[in-house]
């Protein structure tokens, strides 16, 4: 059998002509995988012939799963949608929701709608709600009942997090508060308490299916490490426990992907970390996968294209970008750029973009310098002008369609995103906390929010 499916099998569509591994097509494809297997006269034909389907989508499909990251004109996003359909291909469903941006929302909403993808259709209906502001004078091309969709959805809000570390329950201390910015009213408002157990200082925080998660941190004189992790639902306004890593750590990254948490570095015992572990929400349990490059602390992530990506320094001043490969389970490497800096860096994706943001020479480290890395080109460019870190706080970045947002003390200070340049758009009331912070987007109940407990 497995000889038989590394075979090639010659896909006839429209008037082009494909020549495709048998295996590809059966591990990836619902509508092949039965057809190769039904035992019927079609299963050992060495040509095939699909009616119906266009040539162009059955192009992007086959470029898709053999791992390129095509950027897509308006006829190939139709006609991706259509053969992601048509043959049941969830990978590269799953590569069109990724790639999901405003120039394209609307129309993969339309066309996922026509094809009933229902996962596309409603992470497009997200997208084009959080934009809805921008998008407003394009969205009269939609059905009443396709608006009425998008109109029913709850928008994202931006929410902050302060540096925490567990204190007696008598103590009032409201570093243990989640925020939220209600930009109508210009104001922060509480969102929940943290657990008294959990701690936000140094800890690794994520947010996944509308849920935040918290991993590590430390309290007490000599660092001790929260060996328990921390999940809340705004959904139900409570919290939940669940089991740490296996390997303490803090200052750690954690990010999220497609049911998994992963706590990437960190620290344990002032020495720093080069394993990462991912954890299963389905089992729920921590495993091991490959190592980082090399041991290290507080590493800027960011997920772009449907893919995570990590920035390193080694040595000082030189950056190195590597992507983390779910399927080898490999740290590879992508790109190199040497530049001087101070004491920081971190790192935000728009589109198949990478802003690299570092605190600027020694003698200036207040002010933040961006670099952008393009993931289709494999180009670097600087972007114009310096942004200040104390206004801005570009260190706690976070992106909502192609609006930036960035916080501190003093300020919320929006950005727009344009042809790889961030334009102010306005500002907002400042964090009303001090000290170091983390960011995330939820989307929260259309109830008055009290203090979780």
């Amino acid at each position: 059998m497995q000889s038989e499916l590394g075979d090639r099998v010659r896909i006839h569509v429209e008037e082009e002509f494909f020549s495709v591994d048998k295996a590809l097509l059966v591990e990836h494809s619902e509508y092949f995988r039965a057809l190769f297997q039904s035992g019927m006269r079609e299963s050992t034909q060495k040509e095939i012939h699909l009616k119906d389907l266009s040539a162009v989508g059955f192009s992007v499909m086959l470029k898709i799963l053999e791992r390129e990251r095509p950027i897509l004109t308006c006829e190939e996003n139709l006609k991706a949608v259509e053969c992601a359909s048509f043959l049941q291909v969830k990978a590269m469903a799953k590569y069109l929701i990724a790639s999901i941006n405003s120039d394209n929302c609307i129309l993969l909403y339309q066309a996922a709608a026509m094809y009933g993808l229902l996962d596309l259709f409603h992470k497009a209906a997200l997208y084009i709600r959080d934009s809805y502001a921008e998008l407003e004078e394009y969205l009269d091309c939609l059905s009443p009942d396709l608006l009425d969709y998008v109109e029913s959805l709850v928008p994202s809000t931006f929410v902050a997090v302060g540096a925490h570390t567990p204190t007696f329950e008598f103590l009032e201390d409201l570093s243990r508060t989640i925020c939220y910015l209600d930009e109508e009213n210009n104001t922060w408002r509480t969102l929940a308490c943290l657990p008294l157990a959990a701690s936000t200082f140094l800890a690794g925080m994520t947010t996944l299916d509308n849920k935040i998660y918290i991993v590590g941190g430390v309290y007490g004189y000599n660092k001790q490490v929260v060996d328990h992790s921390f999940c809340y639902d705004p959904a139900t306004n409570s919290w939940s426990e669940f089991p740490g890593p296996q390997q303490l750590r803090y200052d750690v990254t954690l990010t999220a992907q497609e049911g998994h948490l992963y706590a990437i570095g960190g620290e344990f015992e002032k020495t720093p970390l080069k394993s990462v572990e991912k954890f299963d929400m389905s089992t729920n349990t921590w495993s091991f996968v490959s190592d980082l490059p090399q041991a290290v602390a507080a590493v800027p992530c960011a997920q772009a294209m449907g893919c995570i990506f990590v920035c390193l320094w080694k040595p000082l001043d030189t950056t190195i970008i590597y992507k983390y490969d779910t399927e080898t389970d490999e740290w590879l490497p992508i790109s190199t750029l040497n530049r001087s800096q101070s004491y920081g860096h971190c790192m935000v994706a728009h589109r198949d973009n990478l802003y690299i943001m570092r605190n600027g020479p020694f003698d200036d480290f207040l002010r933040c310098v961006m670099d952008c890395f393009n993931l289709t080109t494999m180009q670097w460019t600087s972007l114009p002008g310096q942004y200040m870190n104390s206004k801005g706080a570009l260190f706690t970045a976070v992106i909502k369609g192609d609006t930036v947002y960035t916080v501190n003390k003093m300020l919320t200070l929006l950005y727009t995103v344009e042809d790889n340049t961030w334009k102010f758009k306005r500002e907002r009331a400042g964090f009303p906390r001090s000290g170091s912070l983390q960011t995330f987007l939820l989307r929260l109940p259309r109830t008055d929010h009290s203090i979780a407990t």
